[in-house]
């Protein structure tokens, strides 16, 4: 098909909305610089090609969705270096900056994409349009840290809903990373990001080589490795992170020296500053002294593709992907609690070792807790191997496009541990016979039996595994006054297979390690669908995208889902754009499957039975275990799950009010039933009453933890709208500069502790375990003259109300954030290409916040960057 070059919106939309929009990276100033040196009245091969949200194959103008573009060249010149950073590029993406830098959080340093702000779960990640391995933890997303970035030529992101096209859990959108085409010669790139504080640098080696032209040889055969590591993060090493002192947070009541049920025998005395201090007879520990902010990290890819032509029609094509990351994490010494000190032990409050007496023990046993300082940080290793490998058949028969695939894939993590986790029966045996002093130092016989304690291997093993097979065939139908019918169907077969393996020697016999009680659990399923797609040209300008999908699940039953989709353009400044479908997420079989476990809550409590406000109810209860502490929560698998169902809609339009300027706003909607989740420990908390059921307690009264395993917990709606603006400057006497600016503003995020309860408001304030931010945004000023580019980029995150309010009940708020970065590359070099930048140019700290739902307190590690003003520099090396 032949077609003249198009002008005006038109253009741009085939460059920007409907095969994609570049935002905020530069990207649009180089595809529009590309074409621009093609004279305007050459004609131009058009080549019908399949976008991300459609089967059919058609010009890339002809789309109705919005879809944004990301090419990875410019990304890297930017010093992004890892596929989540890459996708922190995009407003519309909700989730944690650094999911892998949660730290303490038992994800197996999982990093993932969580479009609109409605779970991970409900975001489809891709490789080259076909599913990848989800993260064995959980097994509803896909760990980024698989994908490596220099194998990507672009990232497709759909933001919109799309069950009926790629599968039931595509409610919030799809990721597509769409791999290089064809590699030819060698080529060697090295990065290098250098902080300026101690900590967190960044190393980043890439290897491609490839053999061969498809078109001409017939075949293209290429390969990919690729190496990245981060070093860790002392909390030390930061400001803002040093410690967990501050008003509203008072740092753990399980201390060093310990407390004991009538008080602390050291608190008369000020304790053992700098980290323990002083709060009434009992001893606290500012333990975010004693944590990582970031994790080490390390993470090898490799990936290869050999392409080979069947015949001038027909391409067979084989795919293996195989990734391997390590995060090793530490954080404070395990807390000890509940142990019995009798006064035969010399280290009694006055006993023969020195401890100092202490009012309120006098002879009877008494009950102390102490934090295992002599055994070290708690150190955890997380390790992640993930392969996917895929044979395909693309081509045309028969008048028809058709692509056919069968994949196997599987993720294995396992966790080890190689520190600071003890065995908490031997400690107690040790304080009962007096041999470990829980308020000092330890003699020659309490240091061997601690480190004798010292519970060391893998103590989680966790494997997904997804056979799957797919076949779509596509092709114009008829024709119709405005234009041909495409029509597209299709069928998939899926087999999935999870384990989840404890080993319960190590386990069991550590409360810290947080898998108390936790068994070994398996699980399978076959998953069948059978798709179709309609494209109709309705009348002139006026196309419409109909789909369906039926989903069968043979643990979950089957759902048919509907999409419509349709375009406008009236005139060729302006185009309409609008869609509505359905979606179905059956629950994941570790979420029905997992174990159930004991771990600790995130913040601290009082029982409010024994301890309400903070006030002991008698000399029964034990202050440093019951009022101001973690206490222990049961989280887990139900297999009583019901799948999630939602109506999703959007409208909105692209417009091109003068040459080289274009505009888009796009409205969305997403109504979620039956939100799959635990029901947040401040929930439970804040109304005993309601939730008493939830409240577990031992036979003495006290209480043994809460429950808030996996449930249906009710609806989640959410609105906004995105905004786009490029600006294309053009050629002036400096140089050709673009300006572009990406942003998502959320008109409304409310969702439903229970099915038919109040809803919670979280857009723009922190409810429950995390805040939604009204407004965020990415800009950019694009540059290029001859060998020399560069781009200045800003991000922006907006103000919200925090988590806890002050003394008096007031909301506190979180400022607004921003960064900006700076990057300069110059190919002037024969076969070289460097560039430079800086990173967080003004070295911004995180904002103040009260959070304690993550580890790192005083800030919040999710949504902000610990590592301060970076240096980076690349470059890139081509073999002739």
């Amino acid at each position: 098909m032949v077609m003249m070059k198009e002008r005006g919106l038109p253009r741009s939309l085939r460059l920007m909305f409907s095969g994609g929009v570049a935002v905020g990276l530069g990207l649009l100033a180089h595809s529009v610089q590309a074409q621009e040196t093609k004279t305007d009245d050459a004609p131009q091969q058009m080549q019908r090609v399949e976008i991300t949200g459609s089967s059919i194959k058609r010009l890339s103008a002809q789309g109705a969705l919005p879809v944004t573009v990301i090419r990875t060249d410019d990304l890297l010149k930017e010093g992004v270096t890892t596929a989540q950073e890459a996708l922190n590029k995009i407003p519309a993406n909700q989730s944690s900056v650094a999911t892998s830098n949660a730290i303490g959080s038992s994800t197996g340093g999982q990093s993932a994409v969580d479009l609109r702000g409605i779970g991970k779960d409900k975001t489809l990640v891709l490789l080259n349009g076909r599913r990848l391995p989800k993260h064995p933890y959980d097994g509803d997303s896909v760990d980024l840290n698989i994908i490596p970035l220099s194998a990507i030529d672009r990232i497709e992101v759909l933001r919109d809903g799309a069950s009926a096209i790629y599968g039931t859990d595509a409610i919030g959108g799809v990721v597509n990373f769409i791999t290089k085409r064809s590699v030819t010669g060698v080529s060697i790139s090295g990065d290098l990001v250098a902080p300026r504080s101690p900590g967190g640098t960044e190393h980043h080696v890439n290897v491609t080589g490839g053999k061969g032209d498809l078109d001409k040889d017939g075949y293209n055969v290429f390969g990919i490795i690729d190496f990245h590591e981060q070093n860790h993060v002392k909390s030390t090493d930061r400001d803002f992170s040093k410690t967990g002192i501050f008003p509203g947070h008072s740092g753990s009541g399980t201390s060093f020296p310990g407390n004991t049920n009538v008080g602390n025998p050291y608190a008369a005395s000020g304790c053992k500053p700098p980290l323990a201090y002083v709060d009434g007879k009992i001893c606290r520990e500012d333990t975010t002294a004693l944590i990582d902010i970031l994790p080490d990290t390390q993470q090898v890819s490799l990936f290869g593709k050999g392409s080979f032509k069947l015949s001038a029609d027909d391409t067979a094509s084989v795919e293996y992907l195989h990734s391997e990351s390590k995060v090793t994490s530490r954080v404070a010494p395990a807390p000890l609690v509940g142990y019995t000190l009798p006064s035969s032990s010399p280290y009694y409050p006055g006993g023969s070792a020195g401890v100092p007496g202490l009012a309120g023990a006098t002879g009877q046993d008494l009950t102390t807790g102490f934090r295992a300082i002599d055994a070290g940080q708690r150190t955890d290793t997380s390790s992640t191997k993930a392969d996917r490998l895929l044979f395909s058949l693309e081509g045309t028969k028969f008048g028809w496009d058709y692509k056919t695939g069968l994949s196997y894939s599987n993720s294995r993590t396992k966790d080890w541990f190689t520190q600071g986790y003890v065995n908490d029966q031997m400690i107690s045996d040790g304080v009962t016979a007096g041999i470990i002093n829980p308020f000092g130092p330890q003699s020659a016989a309490g240091s061997a039996l601690i480190n004798d304690a010292q519970m060391r291997g893998t103590v989680l093993y966790a494997k997904n595994e997804t056979t799957n097979f797919d076949f779509t065939a596509s092709r114009e139908l008829f024709n119709l006054p405005a234009g041909p019918v495409g029509f597209a169907i299709g069928t998939q077969f899926t087999h999935e297979k999870a384990s989840f393996n404890v080993n319960e020697d190590i386990a069991l016999q550590a409360a810290s390690s947080g898998l108390v009680d936790a068994k070994s659990t398996s699980g399978q399923r076959d998953i069948s669908a059978l798709f179709t797609e309609l494209n109709i040209p309705i009348v002139k300008d006026l196309e419409a995208q109909l789909a369906a999908r039926y989903d069968r699940y043979s643990d979950v039953g089957s759902t048919i889902n509907p999409k419509i989709a349709l375009r406008y353009q009236p005139i060729k400044q302006l185009l309409l754009r609008g869609s509505a479908s359905t979606g179905f997420r059956a629950p994941t079989l570790f979420e029905k499957n997992k174990p159930q476990q004991l771990t600790y809550t995130s913040d601290q409590y009082n029982d409010p039975v024994r301890c309400p406000g903070g006030t002991p109810i008698g000399p029964q209860v034990d202050p440093s275990v019951e009022c101001g502490q973690q206490q222990f929560i049961q989280q887990g698998g139900n297999k009583n799950l019901q799948p999630e169902k939602s109506k999703t809609f959007s409208v909105g339009f692209v417009v091109e009010p003068v040459k080289d300027v274009t505009a888009s706003i796009d409205y969305w909607n997403i109504h979620i039933k039956n939100t799959i989740g635990g029901l947040p420990e401040q929930t439970i908390f804040a109304d005993p009453v309601k939730y008493a059921d939830r409240f577990v307690r031992n036979a003495d009264g006290s209480l043994a933890y809460i429950i808030a395993t996996n449930d249906n917990l009710g609806d989640t709606k959410t609105s906004g709208l995105d905004v786009s603006l490029n600006w294309r400057l053009g050629k002036t006497a400096w140089g050709n500069f673009a300006f572009n600016l990406d942003g998502t503003y959320v008109l409304k995020y409310d969702y439903q502790n229970e099915k038919n309860g109040e809803f919670v408001h979280n857009a723009g304030r922190y409810a429950d375990a995390n805040p939604v931010f009204r407004w965020r945004h990415n800009a950019g000023i694009l540059w290029s003259n001859g060998p020399w580019s560069g781009s200045l980029t800003q991000t922006y995150e907006s103000h919200y109300n925090d988590q806890s309010p002050d003394a008096n009940g007031n909301d506190i708020k979180v400022p607004s954030y921003t960064l900006y970065n700076i990057s300069g590359t110059y190919s002037g070099f024969k076969n070289l290409v460097l560039t430079a930048g800086l990173k967080n140019i003004f070295d911004k700290k995180p904002p103040f916040s009260n959070q304690v739902t993550t580890f790192q307190v005083g800030y919040d590690p999710r949504y902000t960057d610990a590592i301060g003003r970076a240096f980076f520099v690349r470059a890139n090396y081509q073999f002739m």
